[in-house]
C-alpha cells in the first residue's frame, strides 16, 4: 500500500512549521500554501487511529499520513510497511519532542486517552506544530486553558476532533437552525450511546485515564447535536445520573441523562449511556420537525422531515472530510469548523452536568464568551 508519494515541491515549501512558530501569521500561512499536502503525525496507534483515520489518510485531498507515534515497539515496523512510514518520521512518547525538526509533518493529531490530551496537544505546539486534538479536549476546563494557550503562544493552529460538523448531514441540521426552514425550533433531543460488555479493563472505565464514563465519551456527541441543532448554546443545565451494572461501571458514569433551557425558550434533553445503544437527534418546531437517525456514528447517516423528504447524502469518510478541512483551514485560511474554545465550551457543560449530578439535580447555570460557539 504505497500510495502516498512525494513531490519534489513538497519538501521545497516549507522547511517545517517549527521552523514558522516565531513568524507572523501571515508569513506562516503563506509558506504553507506552498505546499499540495500537509503531513499528519498520529499520536497513538489504537482503534481509531487503525480503522478510521489511517484509513481516511488515503484519500484525503489536503493531507497524507506522514509520521506516527506509538508506545508499542511491535507497531512500528507494521505501521512502517503498510504506510510507507519512512524510519526518521516514527516516535515514541519519550523522543517525541524531536519530531520539532521533521520538515514533513505539519500537523499533530492526538489520539490518546483523554489524560494525556493535554500534555501532547501542548508538546506539539511547543513543536511548532498545528493539532488536533480528540475529543474530549481533555480532564478539565483548566486544561483546555492549557491547550488553547500554547497553540497561540507558538502561532499553531488548534482544532478539535469533531468530526461531525464535516460531513453534510450534521450541515443540513445546521442550516435548519440557521434558515428556520421549519420556523422556531420548540424542543430538541439528543441520544448518544453504545453497551459496552465486552472489556472491563478498557481504558475508557478507568476514571484516572478517562475523566470520567459515558458522558466524555459519547454524550458530547449528544451535547453537540443540541447546540448545532438550536444555533445557540444553552444557558443552563439540571441532569441525573443511572446505574444498573456497577460492578461493571466502578469508576464511571453509565447512563446519564440532562436537561437543558435555551434563551430563546427552547428545552433540549439529552440522554447518553454505555449500557444501551442510542443514536439520534429530533427536533420539534413551530412548522414541523426534523431528525436524524442514526445521527452520530461513522455512517452513513440518514435524516427525515415532516415534509417527508429523507435527507441523504452520498456516504464518504467523515474522518476523511475533517482532516481536509482542517489541512484547508491552514493552508486556503478557510473557516476552522471544530476552533479549541468549541472544545473548552463542552468541558465546562461536562462539567456542570458532573456538578448538578453531584447536588442532587440543582440546575446550573452556563454562561460562555461570544466566541464559543460555532467554528470562525
Amino acid at each position: 500500500m504505497k500510495r502516498r508519494k512525494f513531490n519534489s515541491t513538497l519538501a521545497l515549501g516549507v522547511s517545517g512549521v517549527a521552523l514558522t512558530a516565531n513568524m507572523p501569521l501571515a508569513c506562516a500561512m503563506n509558506s504553507n500554501q506552498n505546499k499540495k499536502k500537509l503531513g499528519v503525525a498520529l499520536v497513538g496507534l489504537g482503534s481509531y487511529s487503525t480503522y478510521q483515520l489511517a484509513p481516511a489518510l488515503f484519500d484525503t485531498a489536503h493531507c497524507y499520513l506522514a509520521g506516527i507515534v506509538t508506545g508499542t515497539k511491535e507497531k512500528e515496523e507494521v505501521w512502517a510497511n503498510k504506510y510507507n512510514i519512512s524510519q526518521d518520521s516514527i516516535y515514541n512518547y519519550d523522543d517525541f519532542d524531536s519530531i520539532k525538526d521533521n520538515p514533513d509533518i505539519d500537523i499533530v493529531y492526538v489520539v490518546l486517552p483523554n489524560s494525556m490530551h493535554a500534555d501532547f496537544s501542548i508538546r506539539a505546539a511547543r513543536a511548532g506544530k498545528h493539532v488536533i486534538c480528540e475529543k474530549p479536549m481533555a480532564m478539565n476546563v483548566e486544561e483546555c486553558d492549557a491547550i488553547i494557550t500554547a497553540c497561540k503562544k507558538a502561532n499553531v493552529k488548534l482544532g478539535i476532533g469533531y468530526r461531525l460538523h464535516s460531513e453534510p448531514y450534521t450541515q443540513k441540521v445546521k442550516r435548519f437552525a440557521k434558515e428556520k426552514t421549519f420556523g422556531n425550533i420548540r424542543y430538541i433531543s439528543a441520544d448518544a450511546g453504545y453497551y459496552s460488555g465486552s472489556n472491563p479493563n478498557q481504558w475508557r472505565l478507568d476514571k484516572s485515564l478517562s475523566g470520567g464514563g459515558a458522558l466524555v465519551n459519547m454524550g458530547v456527541y449528544a451535547i453537540q447535536s443540541l447546540i448545532y441543532g438550536t444555533g445557540e448554546n444553552p444557558i443552563s443545565v439540571k441532569a441525573q445520573e443511572f446505574s444498573t451494572r456497577p460492578k461493571y461501571f466502578k469508576e464511571t458514569d453509565e447512563t446519564i441523562t440532562a436537561q437543558f433551557e435555551f434563551k430563546s425558550g427552547v428545552v433540549g434533553n439529552i440522554m447518553t449511556s454505555h449500557n444501551a445503544n442510542a443514536n439520534r437527534l429530533y427536533a420539534s418546531c413551530e412548522k414541523g420537525w426534523f431528525e436524524l437517525n442514526p445521527a452520530n456514528n461513522y455512517g452513513p447517516l440518514q435524516g427525515t422531515t415532516s415534509k417527508g423528504e429523507k435527507i441523504s447524502f452520498p456516504h464518504e469518510s467523515q474522518q476523511k472530510l475533517q482532516m481536509d478541512d482542517f489541512a484547508k483551514h491552514i493552508l486556503f485560511d478557510a473557516p476552522n469548523l471544530v476552533p479549541g474554545e468549541m472544545g473548552k465550551r463542552d468541558m465546562i457543560i461536562v462539567e456542570a452536568i458532573y456538578k448538578s449530578i453531584a447536588e442532587e439535580g440543582k440546575k446550573q447555570v452556563l454562561d460562555f464568551e461570544p466566541r464559543y460557539g460555532f467554528g470562525e
